[in-house]
């Protein structure tokens, strides 16, 4: 499969030297280990007198290290003193007390480490419980658009936001011919994911509800639901009695495996976080198609996922804007950056375009305000709201927003 640097290995170079244990952390078959791979390469090609040691312990040839204290002697045998010396540790929980290793050697202060996990195994919540506080987590999504273009522009053929649209950005599905094949691997993908991380994580007993409730969130991206809600469908459909009772435990178990991300509302106007409602999105957009089919497809609520997800990787913290007469899709913050996004599949219509726009011009501060949709053409303003494409926002660089 034909690799491409992505920028998270920039990241990573960044942070070359610095004291904290880096963590890469992501969904399933996003990227980490080729991440890790990468840095390896980079670091043996333009750091002098550089001590890489590698262990992946997806290999049988790592098997005899799975015990920690088998890991600490065999990276301690592997240290030259005379170098400066880096650790990288792929799906690190497959050794038994892994982290008091790490953190053995993290207190040396002679190595620089590295390490990605299995999403369900290392979770963000629990770093600082294995580690003390003494973590730098990146964490890697599954292809962008942009990614997708580059990745199939290395390859020699031709895409477009259709394709991606439907196939999503699980690279691994890249490799096969056929539309059903790449799902066929979408679904495995996922399936692992519920099956044997998060039911082996939390010891499941009836892995068959936690099933019916991401299929129901699978059906249900990008639009407002509370875990009574979730909970009364899932009875209704099923005439069990079981799900008002796991529904909020089952959705944190998916949101800790990078399945999902909840973005909570906000009332613009009186200024406070709202707790009864909140929308969830699919950290892969191919995902629901592999799993549910393409019958119904939904293509509004789909895009809106693609741009959260897009916001996401930008480093957005995100919110729903609640309006008194509606709201607007994303209040998207970054430091000292604020902007409103609406987002619609289709503003053809007069009284589509109008309803959107309206949502936006409802807010009465200065800050930025953006339509995103299939427009086919060039930006424009309206009524002071920057419509854009949405490929063409896919593909341009955050700065010009």
């Amino acid at each position: 499969m034909q690799i491409i640097k992505r920028d998270y290995l920039q990241k990573l170079i960044d942070v070359i030297g610095t004291r904290d244990i880096k963590v890469v952390t992501g969904v399933r078959r996003s990227g980490k280990s080729v991440l890790l791979e990468l840095l390896a390469e980079y670091i043996r090609a333009n750091i002098p007198k550089a001590n890489v040691i590698t262990i992946n312990f997806n290999s049988l040839d790592y098997e005899n290290l799975r015990e920690y204290h088998a890991l600490n002697d065999y990276i301690e045998n592997c240290y030259q003193p005379d170098m400066l010396n880096f650790v990288m540790i792929d799906e690190v929980q497959m050794c038994q007390g892994f982290e008091y290793a790490i953190n053995s050697l993290h207190s040396s202060q002679k190595y620089d480490i590295y390490i990605t996990g299995s999403n369900a195994f290392l979770l963000s919540s629990d770093l600082a419980t294995l580690f003390t506080g003494r973590t730098y987590s990146i964490e890697v999504f599954p292809f962008s658009y942009k990614e997708y273009l580059a990745y199939y522009r290395t390859n020699g053929r031709k895409v477009g936001f259709d394709d991606y649209l439907y196939e999503g950005g699980l690279a691994g599905a890249f490799a096969y011919p056929e539309r059903e094949q790449k799902y066929q691997y979408i679904r495995e993908v996922y399936d692992t994911l519920i099956v044997r991380d998060i039911v082996q994580k939390y010891d499941l007993r009836r892995p068959e509800t936690l099933e019916a409730v991401s299929n129901f969130m699978l059906s249900n991206i990008s639009k407002e639901c509370s875990l009574r809600s979730i909970a009364d469908t899932l009875t209704s459909a099923t005439g069990q009695s079981n799900y008002h009772s796991v529904v909020g435990n089952y959705l944190s178990y998916l949101q800790n495996a990078y399945a999902f991300y909840k973005v909570s509302r906000y009332d613009i106007r009186g200024k406070q976080y709202l707790a009864s409602q909140d929308k969830y999105y699919v950290s892969d957009h191919g995902f629901r198609f592999a799993k549910l089919g393409t019958k119904t497809p939904d293509y509004g609520k789909v895009l809106e996922n693609i741009v959260a997800l897009e916001l996401f990787r930008r480093g957005y913290e995100l919110y729903v804007g609640v309006l008194r007469d509606g709201e607007v899709d994303f209040i998207a913050i970054k430091q000292d950056k604020k902007l409103y996004i609406q987002v619609s599949y289709n503003i053809d219509d007069e009284r589509t375009r109008q309803r959107e726009l309206n949502s936006l011009l409802s807010i009465r501060d200065a800050y930025p305000k953006i339509l995103i949709a299939r427009t086919h053409q060039p930006e424009y303003i309206e009524e002071g709201v920057r419509v854009i494409d949405v490929e063409d926002w896919l593909t341009r660089d955050d700065d010009s927003l």
